[in-house]
């Protein structure tokens, strides 16, 4: 594999810089010596931060002039809130028109950066039931399917501009606060986590610092294009991260979620709990990517550091 690091100094733009990911990379990338700007869409606050209007397709493109990497991780919380039919609207809106708005002014510039990350999502593959799935897997049935298809196929302006285009399939990232990790923790420190419904259900899930480490690796190595699966190589069930989640915080895990509670509970996005997601990083292996944490108990005490 080609890798060719960006020189230091370089400047990175990221969209999404206050979320989960984004703030962890923009960290990663600051402390290493880049230059990082922001995109919001309030006012900006500083030289480091460019404003945007995301589903208004607005975003001036010289602001991007002359940086490197542009990194794509904005959009509504898939796990914020419930999934009414409006919200379900609202994430696809800021995901999609937002990968349009940026992918379009990228292509616009006379000097495009040398890497365009876009996020996407496991969700992409549906449920695969116990059957494991990598990057050549077609995409599944449901809602998240669908939306990470029209997702990914935002980036269309930006491929065709000849830019190097990555899309990180991301899978359940391990993190002390936000994401789905966030929610868990407090209910299992407390003694009140259990399994989720039949709790055979794979869950591919990715520690926080490997989920950075990888788009960096991404974002380095010149000859990678295309879908990335971001997440552990070795999925487990949703009973087996319940045990590892006990041993670790040293707590009872024996009380148990009912499929039918949790879709009363949380509507559509139970589908995302109870469903199976066994999926495989085949092409980040490939790649020459090494996990710093590739168990869960690994992943989960780094979360807990």
């Amino acid at each position: 594999m080609s890798d060719s690091r960006l020189a230091p100094g370089s400047r990175v733009a990221i969209a999404g810089a206050s979320g989960l990911i984004g703030s962890a990379l923009a960290r990663s990338l600051t402390s290493d010596g880049y230059e990082v700007i922001r995109l919001v869409r309030r006012a900006p606050g500083g030289k480091d931060e460019v404003q945007w209007d995301p589903e208004g397709h607005r975003l001036d493109a010289a602001r991007l002039e002359g940086c490197a990497a542009v990194v794509n991780l904005a959009g509504a919380g898939v796990a914020s809130r419930y999934w009414t039919k409006a919200y379900k609207e609202k994430i696809r809106r800021s995901r999609v028109f937002g990968t349009k708005t940026l992918a379009d002014a990228v292509a616009s510039l006379d000097s495009p950066p040398r890497v365009f990350v876009n996020g996407s999502a496991i969700g992409f593959y549906g449920d695969t039931d116990g059957r494991a799935v990598d990057e050549s897997a077609p995409a599944g049935d449901g809602f998240l399917s669908s939306l990470c298809v029209e997702w990914e196929g935002a980036t269309a302006a930006v491929q065709e501009a000849g830019v190097r285009t990555v899309l990180v399939r991301t899978g359940l990232v391990v993190a002390r606060k936000g994401g789905a990790w966030g929610k868990l923790f407090p209910l299992f420190k407390a003694g009140l986590g259990g399994r989720m419904g039949s709790g055979g259900q794979y869950w591919s899930f990715v520690s926080l610092h490997d989920e950075v480490a990888a788009i960096r690796h991404l974002i380095d190595t010149e000859s990678l294009s295309g879908p990335f699966n971001l997440t552990a190589p070795e999925p487990l069930t949703n009973r087996e991260i319940t045990e590892a989640m006990g041993r670790v915080l040293h707590r009872p895990t024996v009380l148990a979620t009912p499929a039918p509670l949790l879709r009363l509970a949380l509507g559509g996005m139970s589908d995302d709990i109870l469903g199976s997601q066994r999926v495989l990083p085949a092409r980040l292996l490939e790649s020459g990517f090494t996990f710093a944490f590739p168990t869960i108990e690994g992943a989960l005490r780094a979360a807990l550091r």
